[in-house]
């Protein structure tokens, strides 16, 4: 689901394309070309294809890097006095990792069909990069002292866009094995972020915004020894910490803040934009609008959908990220891996990921299964035939677990996560009104984000069609929101798919259309071949620059509005 291989723009000073496999969050980040059996070879044929898949790979790539952490309770690093708690730099400045001028970050982009496609969605940049690498203080999933790093990247430049007070964009990234994932070194084609990285500065960066991009506890020189994946709780605050820390060092690196806060994420990315929102919310902090894109914040549905025949593309990677991240929140996911997983793959998958290894030498080494998460027998099944490859041989995920779990979805319902979905399943001010039993279904219903009301201004984007993060999730959260009371002029949803809506984002839609023809047009092979190209590039490739376009605009608005 995510992804389409495609060469990287020039090493020169820029991020490009990397290898990509799963990535993101129950139905969310991506799985790239080859994963999928017969799978034909999608054309590179320049820019058409460069706009239709290669955009911008948002997820990371499976990739080797530094060695994983041991956690700590005590003094964190640089500790010993002063500022050590919470949102405190551990040293500061941030160090400069590169500095680009407009010109030169221009000159860049032209010189790839990647690059070229992104300036047509993103726009020729106004204002040169000063690129900074931040490490702060937060906590891990179960409130344990760690430390986490941050890209912050400063717009430069005499442009008026430029220069003066400037809007902060808190963004959020993607779902990613890698765990030396790293935003503030996306100018290095080598770095898992690469592709991510050189998305957001073209967006957001080079248009006039201050960006401060986390890369997450348990990622880069975090010593966490794991992700708190979908933790609401942890990743709300760890989002906080980051952006706490970096406008510490502001002064010392000038970056001008006009006080506006903007927070965006794609993918699980989405996910976390929106628990910062809610922890900045309940703890009083200014924000002035948000945009959550492709998010699984409908987590508890998502995982039931799972269990009820309709898994994720890249869930083979969603579900121990989640299971290993659950259980050391609450503890109660497993009394032993082997609960869960098959024994083939029980023994150490709770300390597998994020991991140094690339995804690909994991798959090929049998440490997880590419596709196969469910017996190719199960009960229940694939809900359709084109399910199917996520049943099969060498499976990761037991009978006899599922069994439970989908038991206790037949018993113990939750209002909002009807399979099919409803008009009333979807728009209840109630969704999460059940008690499961299994431990797993608990803690996605601790996660899920149907618990609160934005009073800030968000839009929430995606597809419709979306193969890795289901949009039911966006819809029905979307729903939610508004059978709470949500002002309909506060929230804006708009589905990619539809071209019969007439708004502003009629162009971001036109766009996304196109990308799609144009892959389609270009993969060689049956009508299905096509299809099965458009599919894989769906969520990790197709999607993304047109959902963030939709974004900046929608932050452009509030802004001009003075909201």
């Amino acid at each position: 689901m995510r992804r389409l291989r495609a060469a990287p723009p020039p090493a020169q000073n820029r991020g490009g394309s990397c290898e990509r496999p799963f990535v993101s969050a129950l139905r969310h980040d991506n799985i790239h070309a080859g994963d999928i059996p017969h799978e034909k070879t999608v054309a590179h044929s320049g820019a058409a294809l460069a706009l239709a898949g290669a955009t911008l790979l948002l997820t990371a790539c499976g990739g080797g890097g530094d060695g994983g952490g041991i956690g700590f309770g005590g003094l964190l690093p640089g500790g010993g006095g002063g500022d050590t708690g919470r949102g405190s730099v551990v040293s500061g400045p941030p160090a400069q990792t590169a500095n680009l001028t407009a010109a030169q970050f221009t000159s860049s982009l032209q010189a790839s069909d990647q690059g070229k496609a992104l300036l047509q969605v993103a726009g020729t940049p106004k204002c040169g990069i000063d690129l900074r690498a931040l490490e702060y203080r937060t906590i891990g999933g179960k409130n344990e002292a760690t430390n986490a790093t941050a890209a912050i990247m400063v717009p430069t430049g005499s442009d008026a866009a430029c220069s003066g007070q400037r809007p902060v964009v808190l963004y959020a990234h993607g779902t990613t094995p890698a765990r030396n994932y790293n935003l503030a070194k996306w100018t290095d084609t080598t770095q898992p972020a690469a592709g991510e990285g050189l998305m957001i500065a073209a967006m957001f960066a080079a248009q006039g915004f201050i960006v401060v991009a986390p890369n997450y506890a348990g990622y880069d020189k975090s010593t966490l020894p794991y992700h708190p994946y979908l933790n609401g709780d942890q990743q709300g605050k760890d989002m906080v910490d980051a952006l706490t820390a970096a406008r510490k060092t502001f002064g010392d690196i000038g970056a001008n803040d006009a006080g506006s806060l903007l927070i965006t994420g794609y993918s699980q990315g989405g996910y976390v934009a929106m628990a910062a929102h809610r922890e900045m919310q309940a703890t009083g902090k200014a924000v002035t609008a948000s945009a959550p894109l492709s998010a699984p914040s409908a987590i508890s549905l998502l995982t039931d959908y799972t269990f009820e025949g309709w898994p994720a593309l890249g869930a083979t990677l969603f579900v121990p990220l989640l299971s290993t991240s659950w259980q050391q929140q609450f503890g109660n996911v497993y009394n032993a891996t082997t609960d869960v997983y098959e024994n083939q793959y029980a023994t150490g998958i709770d300390t597998l990921l994020p991991s140094t290894t690339p995804i690909a030498t994991l798959f090929q080494t049998g440490k997880l299964p590419q596709l196969a998460l469910f017996p190719a027998d199960a009960v229940p099944g694939p809900l359709n035939s084109q399910l199917a490859i996520f049943y099969g041989a060498n499976n990761l995920i037991r009978q006899s677990y599922l069994t439970q779990a989908a038991s206790d979805i037949q018993s113990n319902p939750c209002t909002g996560n009807a399979l099919p979905a409803t008009p009333a399943s979807v728009g209840t001010a109630n969704p999460l009104d059940c008690k499961p039993t299994t431990g797993f279904r608990k803690a996605a219903l601790a996660n899920d984000l149907r618990n609160w009301v934005p009073a800030k201004p968000m839009l929430m984007c995606g597809g419709a069609n979306d193969p890795t993060v289901n949009f039911v999730s966006t819809r029905a959260t979307a729903g939610y929101f508004r059978a709470k009371g949500m002002p309909a002029a506060a929230l804006t949803v708009v589905d990619l798919e539809d071209s019969a809506a007439t708004d502003a984002y009629a162009t971001a839609r036109a766009g996304f259309a196109q990308a799609k023809s144009l892959l389609a047009q270009n993969t060689p092979g049956s009508a299905t071949d096509k299809a099965t190209a458009v599919t894989q590039a769906y969520h990790g490739g197709l999607a993304p620059p047109f959902c963030l376009a939709s974004a900046r605009g929608f932050f452009q608005g509030v802004l001009a509005a003075g909201s």
